[in-house]
């Protein structure tokens, strides 16, 4: 080692034993300080905001501090994600994440304010969240491929809705254009109910969406399942095929809900938050809520996990936004 450099080696060494004794300091204090901050990146109502709501009043519970909801709705998840992703990595903020934010969002958009992967820190893979297909009742369609045969048909009802460009709804759609090999046009729409009342009216053909938005309108049969996204039928539609089931090939979608830090947090809070929200999922009043009532298939993975996870979506969905020409701005 050089002379003049070896000087400022003990001083850099004690350096980091400061920094690092200051973040352990920090871990160890956490969460005394402050109540956290849970940010949904979406409006109040949605699947999000119901996960985000009870894992907040949850991980309070579990770790012995109050947790705040913000919601931060706006350009498919991406202003709240950005809020976050700026935040202090103290330990105080936290951010439901979504296949949206956290993995469609990187190709869709030309400039995203954020980087998934690089702003954020993984806690945990909370659930898994099948979409279904759905036409109106009045369409005079029973299957897949009745539906097939119908958009093949008719060229001007080549239509599907979904709840925002960017959106898991949208990419389905886009997926499924691309496995039946037939050009379809998405109509994007600022939420979920719009989007379905005009399914159901029939001035859009099908949608892809989850079963419980959609529950008022299928009790009164004024939308219809045609099959599932996921690679297993689900309970809440027993009856509904699988789409691979139904003669479409290499289709398997699920949306899903994660949990995030910024970047930096320190990995003892990290890790204490994931193991509470493996706690939680396994709570008979989650199981009934999202996973009874709701549909969802509850994980409660590692933050490992949940790396491997980005680490597999983000190119699977840029391969397909790629080959749609699917755009947000």
């Amino acid at each position: 080692m050089h002379p003049r450099l070896s000087r400022f080696v003990p001083t850099f060494a004690v350096a980091l034993c400061l920094a690092g004794a200051a973040a352990s300091a920090h871990a160890a204090e956490w969460p005394k300080q402050k109540p956290l901050t849970y940010v949904v990146p979406f409006t109040v109502g949605g699947s999000t905001d119901v996960v985000g709501r009870l894992l907040a009043q949850k991980i309070g519970a579990e770790i012995g501090q109050s947790v705040v909801v913000e919601n931060k709705p706006g350009a498919a998840g991406a202003i709240g994600a950005t809020y976050v992703a700026k935040a202090a990595p103290d330990g105080y903020t936290l951010f439901g994440g979504t296949i949206s934010t956290h993995a469609i969002n990187a190709s869709l958009y030309s400039n995203l304010p954020y980087d998934p992967v690089k702003d954020f820190e993984p806690v945990s893979l909370v659930a898994y969240l099948p979409n279904v297909l759905l036409v109106s009742g009045n369409l005079k369609v029973d299957s897949v491929q009745d539906l097939i045969a119908y958009l093949k048909d008719n060229p001007a009802q080549r239509t599907f809705a979904s709840s925002g460009a960017g959106t898991s709804t949208h990419l389905a759609g886009e997926l499924f254009a691309d496995r039946i090999d037939m050009p379809l046009s998405h109509i994007p729409y600022k939420g979920t109910p719009p989007a379905m009342l005009d399914v159901a009216s029939g001035a859009v053909t099908f949608m892809f969406d989850q079963m419980t938005a959609a529950l008022p309108l299928l009790e009164s049969g004024r939308l219809k399942v045609l099959a599932v996204t996921s690679a297993e039928r689900i309970a809440l539609a027993p009856d509904a095929p699988t789409l691979q089931e139904a003669g479409v090939p290499d289709f398997e979608m699920a949306s899903w809900q994660a949990v995030y830090a910024p970047k930096g947090t320190p990995k003892p809070v990290l890790d204490r938050l994931s193991q509470a929200i493996a706690n939680i999922v396994k709570q008979p009043d989650v199981q009934q809520q999202l996973g009874q009532t709701m549909g969802m298939q509850l994980v409660g993975s590692t933050p490992d996990e949940l790396r491997e996870l980005m680490a597999s979506e983000i190119p699977r969905w840029a391969d397909l936004v790629k080959k749609s020409g699917a755009q947000a701005n």
